[in-house]
């Protein structure tokens, strides 16, 4: 029996028996919000990868043993206890590869600062072996695709131990209208650790839910927009969406190439940036790596220096603050904080905000997705029960209550309806975008300012999860940065009312060095981030 249809055969029952329900209705329901729970404490809590490093060198710990330690903390949040919701599958080779790694540390030596360290990845990005790739969708529940993706490769021979697969809102939140983040139907509802009927934002929703909650040392999610940023807003961690072209995209299901990418997810910037430099670099199979080349760096650890933001030209993207008291209290303490460890602040400078520029880029994702995604499910190979867009359209329809109880798939029908990408309509679009965001945004503010980077609230604090009218937070700073196909980074910032929220660095194309150094000197000046403390819902102590 080959590895695919193993899978197949498998996929069902092994979800159900991870989630403790039925594989179908019962997953697709996310269920009350369950109640606030006293989660005990760990030793292993908030450490870093540099710490788990030193320990597993000392020989207190293992990769195995913390592998180990993860697997209960995720059957006592995710499975039970408060319900997060967070991961789909369990990697069942997950033990065995810990083994193999630790091994290999006694005999060799470890291969870099990934060695035997957990990682939680999404469920849109390939893997292939024993787990699915569904992008939370139950059409391609058992879908293993013919390799592992080009960032996976990377991960594996960095040493990592793959944890699982993360929920995430289901085909990266572009389906239906009146969506709700964090929703699959392959998960259900993953829920907002420092408050549960609270929304944890998306798409990486699970990847930023387990990296809050300590289910896994650093995760990897993806973005078109705001897809890793928000939702690590949300969740009070850092998040780094970076350069389209920094990682390879090819293996990953898509959305749109003009802007998909991947990135890294963890609770501090250096544990971010050691993921970042095991990501990327050239492949082939991804002609947009191919500027890589010229600008990735396997350490971006090296800039990472306290003092970076003396003698930087910050400009302050006021267009993209929103109007929330309580939030922008927070973004003027952080702006006094930086001029404090001696940045220099442009305020305000011009950013892309402009409702052309989001027509244009909803018009370029269309387009995009209907032709990106079926060269992806025709890569699947001719045993693959979903072939075309159309397919999984009528999959949808076939199985209603499942897929399409809370929301349709509007977008899928709008995109279905697109041509191919020589139509006028889409180049048109495409050239807009490029033009607002890049030549008459952000590369404009910054060449006549001088700046180092741009700098705005990422989102406000999450907003309750409502699955019968869908999302309600409001549209945060994610945009420019996203339809550019620039870099940014978001950094813890504060609370309001005990849900966290960030602030976003963005800059140029291929800006990352600089970015990470400026995201840490502010992380180390203000210490922001506070871990979850697993509330039904916000109270009046805060």
């Amino acid at each position: 029996m080959n590895r695919r249809k193993f899978v197949q055969l498998t996929g069902l029952a092994s979800l159900a028996t991870f989630m403790g329900a039925a594989p179908t209705r019962a997953l697709a329901a996310a269920g009350p919000p369950a109640a606030g729970t006293r989660v005990k404490s760990s030793a292993l809590d908030e450490l870093t990868v540099e710490e788990l490093q030193k320990r597993m060198a000392a020989g207190k710990l293992s990769a195995v043993s913390l592998t180990k330690h993860y697997l209960a903390r995720i059957e006592t949040l995710d499975r039970r206890g408060p319900t997060l919701r967070a991961v789909l599958e369990l990697n069942p080779e997950a033990l065995v590869i810990a083994a193999a790694l630790d091994q290999e540390r006694r005999r060799r030596g470890p291969r870099g600062p990934l060695h035997g360290i957990q990682v939680l990845i999404k469920d849109n990005i390939g893997t292939h072996d024993r787990m699915a790739t569904t992008a939370g969708s139950l059409a391609l529940l058992g879908s293993v695709p013919p390799r592992d993706a080009f960032l996976v490769e990377k991960l594996r021979t960095a040493g990592a131990v793959l944890l699982g697969k993360a929920n995430l809102s289901e085909w990266a939140n572009f389906r239906g209208s009146n969506s709700t983040s964090g929703w699959s139907g392959r998960g259900g509802q993953t829920r907002n650790p420092y408050a549960l009927d609270r929304n944890p934002s998306g798409s990486s929703s699970g990847s930023a839910v387990a990296v809050a909650a300590n289910l896994c040392a650093v995760a990897v999610g993806t973005e078109t927009d705001g897809s890793i940023l928000a939702p690590s807003a949300y969740n009070g961690i850092v998040g780094i969406k970076p350069t389209v072209g920094l990682i390879s995209r090819s293996g990953i299901i898509p959305i749109a190439h003009s802007q998909d990418t991947a990135g890294p997810m963890a609770r501090t910037v250096t544990d971010a940036a050691i993921l970042l430099g095991a990501m990327c670099g050239p492949d082939s199979n991804d002609p947009a790596t191919a500027e890589s080349a010229a600008h990735a760096c396997t350490d971006y650890t090296r800039f990472l220096e306290p003092g970076s933001l003396r003698g930087a030209r910050i400009g302050v993207g006021r267009a993209l603050f929103g109007s929330d008291r309580k939030l922008l209290r927070l973004a003027e303490a952080a702006l006094a904080q930086m001029k404090r460890q001696g940045a220099e602040l442009v305020d305000p400078v011009r950013v892309p905000k402009d409702p052309k520029l989001e027509e244009a880029e909803l018009e370029v994702l269309r387009y995009e997705f209907k032709a990106d995604l079926n060269r992806y499910l025709a890569s699947l190979g001719p045993e693959a029960p979903m072939r075309t867009l159309k397919d999984l359209i009528e999959f949808n329809e076939r199985h209603p209550e499942e897929e399409l109880r809370w929301f349709g798939q509007e977008e899928f029908l709008k995109a279905e309806a697109k041509g191919p990408l020589t139509e006028r309509a889409y180049l048109d679009a495409l050239a807009t975008c490029h033009r607002l965001a890049r030549v008459e945004g952000i590369d404009a503010s910054m060449e006549q300012h001088r700046l180092d980077a741009i700098v705005a609230p990422t989102c406000g604090p999450a907003d309750v999860t409502d699955r019968v009218t869908g999302d309600h937070g409001a549209r945060g700073s994610t945009t420019p940065a996203a339809v550019a196909g620039y870099p940014g980074i978001t950094v813890p910032m504060g609370q309001v009312f005990g849900l966290p929220v960030g602030l976003s660095f963005f800059g140029r194309a291929w800006s990352e060095p600089r970015l990470l150094a400026l995201a840490f000197a502010f992380e180390q000046a203000t210490r922001a981030r506070r871990p979850p403390r697993f509330r039904a819902t916000i109270t009046d102590d805060e």
